[in-house]
């Protein structure tokens, strides 16, 4: 059991936690929530004690092991399976005693304790894991130093994992996995038999993960259990419950105050007065509905175009001439949603840089209007802002023309407010940096919004607030997120980028999720360890495209959009077939007596092609009709 007790902390004399008190039981799994900035990191750094709280205690059993994650695997020749076994810093020790141990009492100990711990299947379970985190049987045998830094946060999270700790920290731990990876985490730390503690802002993981919520605001903890979505109703009935009782004391105050205003200084209600006053004093004051709204996006409305605004065909496209993805045929219209799946290192930003103009292609052809706006937000952009300047110098920098108060005012409606537009963006939160950077992506108000993972540095509620501007914005939107529950209401599109393609999917998250939880749990085509395939056999398993998406909010309209490029297409083959025969019909002399055959067999052809246009228009009229009825549903 952990119980935090009447915890005080504060920094730079700014309290993060006021007599905060929370009982968590031993094995529960435990979500973290807050907004940014409350103090959820350091409530985990009081936990480990690496500081010290200003008063309260924090108790927990003495034997109770605490693991977590702060930083990425050292950049060593270690293998990655290495370095996660050496994680269980028990069986590692006494491996190595084994090897120099002489008593044979000793030897015998050892090695019962070996069997006590499951020593023998602990490469398999490391295996497994690594496998789940996006590292195959080939990458596992790889040195640490061969990774990315984002990579190799996930082999020090898979380590922790396999310590299997009686307490486990987790501090936002999808930030740096891919969907894939979430989505098998998400059924990890379900069957984690110990108590886990995991500050997060993915509602997936929440809903399915977690037995309890422990929400930090107003420097209080208050536990809830269930899931988030029971948290988050829970909460907002609170809440509406407490606004009530305040305007109803409000108003019970103003009339006692109203009654002793008129009747005070009268003798024979002085009595009576003098007890409302009392009454007054000892009325307890009903807080007012703490939590502020939270800042919104705005993203400008682009003027519109006439379709397609962008059309790639046959290309590849990669780094240093060689590809990594090939073959693309897409078409972008103002009104897609659009949000590409697949497992890191496939090619999902490679992707975005393409369409974003950022990487030419090395072969094929991309058609697209003139007046075309693109808008991109990539998470790297983080650190390629310019250190010691302000958010309203980097803006400027974009509008060098404006007055100083638009400047400001385009800033404050991306939630940069004047308490901190001044502020070199080094002491910006990750969340404020996303937000000027969007910001900053969408100034020219483009037609195109790509967002590349936009979701890692935002509470929930920022989240929401960006799902709302999204779907009010009227350009097209691609995304590229580890977050389900943003490409679920946002995108009515599916692309898997896999295996150096780019493919439709014709189903919902729901489907994908179920998926890759069959590859994970060996189940379907793919090897065990071979975690990055998507086979084509799985995909075409699923059920055909549906009506309404898993959770009913938006409709997938992939069919209906492919059938009308189909239609369209169709249709400019018929017009210029018409405009030959009409051509030809049109030379001199071709209606002579010699001609009238060949004019009488062009008349009816011209009569087919007539009707065959007039079909493909009704047909194009009708799906149409069919695709607005689904995005207005």
């Amino acid at each position: 059991m952990l119980k935090l007790q009447n915890l005080f902390f504060a920094i730079d004399g700014k309290p993060l936690l006021e007599n905060a008190s929370a009982t968590i039981p031993a094995g529960h799994k435990v979500g973290i929530v807050g907004r940014n900035g409350t103090g959820k990191t350091s409530l985990f750094r009081l936990i480990r004690n690496e500081w010290a709280l200003d008063s309260g205690n924090i108790e927990y059993p003495s034997y109770f092991r605490v693991g977590g994650v702060d930083q990425e695997a050292p950049a060593s020749s270690i293998s990655l399976l290495d370095t996660v076994l050496a994680a269980d810093l028990e069986r590692d020790a006494l491996l190595r005693e084994a090897e120099s141990a002489t008593d044979p009492m000793r030897i015998a100990d050892i090695h019962m304790r070996l069997t006590d711990i499951d020593a023998h299947s602990a490469e398999s379970r490391a295996a497994t894991i690594l496998a789940g985190l996006g590292f195959d049987a080939v990458a596992q045998a790889r040195a640490c130093a061969e990774f990315s830094g984002g990579w190799r946060m996930r082999v020090a999270l898979g380590a922790v994992l396999f310590s299997q700790p009686d307490l486990l920290l987790l501090d936002e731990p999808t930030n740096y996995l891919d969907l894939e990876g979430a989505v098998w985490l998400e059924t990890f730390l379900a069957k984690y038999s110990k108590t886990v503690l995991v500050i997060s802002h993915d509602r997936g993981l929440l809903n399915r993960s977690v037995t309890g919520i422990l929400h930090l605001t107003d420097r209080k903890l208050t536990y809830y259990g269930g899931s988030y979505d029971q948290f988050d109703a829970e909460r907002r009935l609170k809440l509406e419950q407490q606004q009530s009782m305040k305007r109803k004391q409000d108003a019970q105050r103003a009339h006692i105050q109203s009654f002793v205003d008129r009747f005070r200084y009268k003798a024979s209600k002085a009595r009576q007065a003098q007890s409302r006053l009392k009454q007054l004093e000892k009325m307890q004051p009903i807080a007012a509905l703490s939590e502020s709204a939270v800042s919104e996006f705005q993203f400008p409305s682009p003027t519109p175009l006439p379709p397609p605004l962008m059309v790639i065909e046959n290309a590849s496209v990669g780094y240093d001439g060689k590809a990594v993805l090939r073959k693309i045929d897409i078409r972008l219209d103002q009104d897609d949603r659009i949000a590409l799946l697949g497992a890191n290192g496939e090619g999902k930003s490679t992707l975005s840089k393409l369409i974003a103009d950022r990487l030419a292609p090395l072969e094929g052809d991309i058609q697209k209007s003139g007046k075309l706006r693109i808008g991109f937000f990539a998470q790297h952009q983080l650190d390629e802002l310019v250190p010691g300047e302000t958010p309203f110098q980097h803006m400027a920098r974009l509008r060098p023309d404006e007055l100083p108060t638009k400047l400001r005012g385009r800033l404050g409606a991306a939630g940069i407010g004047a308490d901190i537009v001044e502020n070199p963006v080094e002491r910006l939160s990750g969340g404020q940096k996303a937000r000027l950077l969007m910001a900053m992506a969408a100034i020219d108000a483009p037609h195109i919004l790509i967002l590349d993972e936009p979701t890692n540095h935002l509470d929930i509620e920022s989240r929401e607030a960006l799902i709302h501007a999204l779907n009010d914005y009227n350009g097209a939107v691609i995304l590229v997120s580890h977050d389900p529950h943003l490409v679920e209401t946002v995108a009515d599109i599916l692309w898997i980028v896999r295996d150096g393609a780019v493919v439709p999917f014709d189903g919902d998250m729901d489907d994908y999720r179920k998926l890759l939880l069959k590859q994970r749990s060996g189940k379907g085509k793919t090897a065990r360890h071979d975690t990055n395939a998507l086979k084509t056999a799985d995909i075409d398993s699923l059920p055909p495209a549906r009506a309404l998406s898993g959770k009913e909010k938006r409709q997938n309209t992939a069919q209906v959009r492919s059938a009308i490029t189909k239609t369209e297409k169709m249709l400019e083959k018929l017009t210029k077939r018409k405009a030959d025969i009409e051509q030809e019909m049109a030379e001199p002399g071709f209606f002579e007596t010699k001609n009238q055959s060949r004019a009488a067999d062009a008349g009816k052809m011209l009569a087919d092609v007539d009707e065959a246009i007039a079909r493909g228009e009704e047909e194009w009229l009708s799906l149409q009709e069919t695709l607005a009825i689904a995005l207005e549903a």
